[in-house]
This record gives structure tokens, C-alpha cells and sequence, in this order.
């Protein structure tokens, strides 16, 4: 039995260089700096894991972007996935979280049968940690997010994971076909090979528009997306803060009570 793998993978600004258009409120990623989306990294870690045990794993990625989004799709073939598909049009500029997955559960219908969806638990730009469970939902399939260890059965049908909790963790087991979130802790991405870039320059990338996924405009895009921002700022830097010590917690709490006093605070 061979696995059928499908990681959804995302082209994200460089945090260091952010910059928002002020009127449409969204990200300017003109002249900004692009990379893999770090959890979805660790989600694709997680797939080619899998690959190195069962050979005869096929990962397929998906992604939503702009042309430029093949240079991230390229690295990530080089790093060992099969095949990618880019969804890319128009048509889908600006989508919210509620459109993209509306958008990348069409294309994975699109694509056919899967066992795992991989995806990061959020992107960096954004940071909502929705898109992975609403495609789920909208496949109709089970999920678990923030998943940081993983375990696939020799039936190659059911997975034990632990999910990672505020305060403490939970051990769920569950049956392919299934959408799993992935955490950093989950793993240590793999660097591209020599010759997986080689070979990744003859891998199959197809690009795909909205009426190729046949779904209605009306379900992506900005003026389907019901998310509006009303405000967007960078906060202000503050100061270095100073760190107070003492032998014990009275004598520290008295040194505290002095700076705050030499201040005018109190």
C-alpha cells in the first residue's frame, strides 16, 4: 500500500521587513524578502519522514500565491516532495482564512485521493492557526492541531499523535484520511541535497486557477473575504527593561521598591 500525502505549504514576507498597505490593509510583499513558512516546514519534515520509511510515499504540495510562489514550491521538491501544485489567479487575491480554505480544499479535491494532509499550525504573516482546521472541515475529515510527535502504524492506516496543550499534552489516535497541524517541536527540517535540486528542476509543477478548482468566485478573493481590519500598527519600541538582584526575595523586593520610588513611579 502506498501513502498518499498531500502538504500544504505557504510563501510568507520575511517578518524582519514587514510593511502594510494603508489603505487596503494587507501585506506589500513588493520588494520584501520571501520564505517558507516555518511550521510548514516542520510539516513537510514530517512527510518526507514518513517517505524515508515507506519509499513508496507520494507527497503532493499545494499552495496558494503568485507566480513566485514556485521558487518556494522548488525548494521544497528539492527537499523531496514528488509533485506541486500552485493555485494562482487573480481571482484569488486578498482571501481572508475563510477563503483560502475555500480555496485549497477545492484544489485538494481537485488533486483526489489523499491518506494525511500536512499542514504548518500557522503562517508567520498572519498568524491565525485557521486555514488548516477549516480545511479540514470543509473536507469533512478529522484533525488534530499542534501536533509534536507522530507515529504511523505498519497498516499505514492508523496514527497515534500528541498534541501539545498549555499545560500539559494529549495522546489521540486516530484513522487516515486525517488533516494534522505541525509544530516546531514536532521536528528539525531537512536542508535540500544537491541532487534533490537537480532533481527537482524535472519535477511536475501545475498551476491551477479558480475555474481549473472549479469554485465560485464568490466563495475567494478580498471582497468574498467576510474579515475586515479596521486598524494595522507597529508598536512602539520600548526600552531596554533592568534587571534586579539580590541574595534573597526581601532584599530584592526592597531594591525594587527603591528604583520604583527614584522614578516617581510610587
Amino acid at each position: 500500500m502506498a501513502l498518499k500525502i498531500i502538504v500544504c505549504v505557504k510563501q510568507v514576507p520575511n517578518t524582519n521587513e514587514i510593511k502594510i498597505d494603508p489603505v487596503k490593509k494587507t501585506l506589500i510583499r513588493e520588494g520584501v524578502e520571501s520564505i517558507l513558512n516555518n511550521d510548514d516546514a516542520n510539516a513537510l519534515e514530517e512527510a518526507l519522514k514518513i517517505k524515508d520509511k515507506y519509499p513508496n510515499t507520494h507527497i503532493t504540495l499545494i499552495t496558494m500565491g503568485p507566480p513566485q510562489a514556485k521558487d518556494m514550491l522548488l525548494e521544497c521538491l528539492a527537499m523531496g516532495a514528488d509533485d506541486a501544485v500552485l493555485l494562482s489567479d487573480r481571482a484569488l487575491g486578498g482571501s481572508d482564512t475563510w477563503a483560502t480554505s475555500n480555496a485549497l480544499s477545492a484544489g485538494i479535491k481537485n488533486i483526489g485521493d489523499y491518506d494525511i494532509i500536512f499542514s504548518g499550525r500557522q503562517a508567520i504573516d498572519g498568524d491565525t492557526a485557521q486555514v488548516g482546521p477549516q480545511i479540514a472541515e470543509k473536507l469533512g475529515i478529522p484533525q488534530v492541531t499542534y501536533v509534536t510527535d507522530f507515529n504511523i502504524e505498519e497498516d499505514l492506516r492508523s496514527i497515534t499523535v500528541k498534541r501539545d496543550l498549555e499545560d500539559g499534552y494529549e495522546v489521540i489516535k486516530l484513522e487516515t484520511p486525517c488533516l494534522l497541524t505541525a509544530v516546531k517541536e514536532l521536528n528539525k527540517p531537512r536542508y535540500m541535497s544537491v541532487r534533490g535540486i537537480f532533481d527537482a528542476t524535472k519535477k511536475e509543477i501545475s498551476t491551477w486557477s479558480a475555474k481549473d478548482i472549479n469554485i465560485s468566485t464568490d466563495k475567494v478573493g478580498l471582497e468574498a473575504s467576510p474579515t475586515n481590519v479596521f486598524r494595522s500598527f507597529t508598536p512602539i519600541t520600548k526600552g531596554k527593561g533592568k534587571l534586579i538582584e539580590a541574595d534573597t526575595e526581601k532584599e530584592t523586593a526592597r531594591k525594587l521598591l527603591a528604583e520604583l520610588k527614584s522614578k516617581h513611579i510610587i
